[in-house]
């Protein structure tokens, strides 16, 4: 192989590696990849994707952690953003909440460690 051969396929091989390591968005700028969180009464709630939940009553604001997974936060964000909290009908506080400005747009989140969710979750996600 030539010179030009070779440096031409040492430049695809490293623009394909860029290519897939490199986070992005149609604008260019870099995307993040933390988990989403919620802070609220002590305690870490996370997300939890597919559970049938009926919201309660507003029961004040938590905090969503700032993400600086890809450098360059600025002041602003550094201490991260007010949400609004929501019990679920059912559950304790201390196991879930809804996160959202209104009870449409909330989003089922749990205070739980390790890989195992808490029994009452279990129930929804069951229908039981």
């Amino acid at each position: 192989m030539s010179r030009v051969g070779r440096s031409m396929a040492l430049a695809a091989v490293m623009v394909a590696a860029v290519a897939c390591t490199a986070g992005g968005s149609s604008d260019g700028a870099e995307s993040g990849s933390c988990e989403y969180r919620i802070l609220y009464h002590g305690r870490t709630y996370r997300d939890v994707a597919n559970v049938t939940f009926t919201v309660g009553e507003k029961l004040g604001d938590a905090t969503e952690p700032p993400c600086d997974d890809t450098g360059g936060q600025n002041a602003s964000e550094a201490s991260g953003t007010t949400e609004t909290v929501h019990e679920v009908d059912g559950i304790s506080p201390d196991v879930a909440v809804a996160v959202g400005d209104t009870p449409g747009e909330a989003e089922f989140v749990v205070s739980y460690s390790g890989t195992e969710l808490p029994v009452e979750v279990k129930k929804l996600i069951d229908g039981s």
